[in-house]
């Protein structure tokens, strides 16, 4: 369903992108090699609690989140990791851990890192483990509006 709810989202919007299926992937880098998508071109969706409130920190597979880089970017007193079950409501149309980084779908705030921005197309997890969205990063940017901070090493 997320797939469908996604792919409708960017035809409305007229956004060029393409599917990319492939064996299941259950991390970022996994989904990397079985799509034969470099790790730095494919965007993880990390769920956190930025001062309580359930956000998304977008950043490149082949990268770790440093949260004390988010709080201080955010402006929070507290970031912290989401656990699934803290967050898997709020996706009923997705794999765990397969959530699209569209939280303006969503309802939550979208962190990106600069890493991520720096590439010309960004490929994500469409909802499932083995499909992704390839697209260009300036129409995820134009749709999303995420918030640009450094917080990824």
């Amino acid at each position: 369903m997320a797939v469908k709810k996604l792919k409708e989202f960017l035809d409305k919007n007229n956004i060029t992108y393409h599917t990319i299926t492939h064996s299941p992937g259950y991390t970022s880098q996994e989904t990397a090699a079985a799509a034969h998508i470099s790790g730095k071109e494919v965007a993880k969706t990390v769920m956190v609690k930025i001062d309580g409130q359930m956000a998304m920190a977008v950043l490149p597979a082949a990268y770790k989140i440093d949260l004390t880089l988010l709080k201080k970017a955010a402006g929070a007193e507290t970031v912290e990791l989401a656990g699934e079950r803290e967050f898997e409501s709020r996706f009923p149309d997705c794999d765990i851990g397969a959530m699209p980084p569209f939280g303006n779908l969503y309802g939550m705030d979208v962190f990106v890192a600069e890493k991520l921005t720096e590439d010309e197309e960004i490929a994500f997890n469409a909802g499932t483990h083995s499909e992704l969205i390839q697209l260009a990063y300036r129409d995820f940017e134009k749709l999303v509006r995420p918030k640009k901070a450094q917080f990824s090493c």
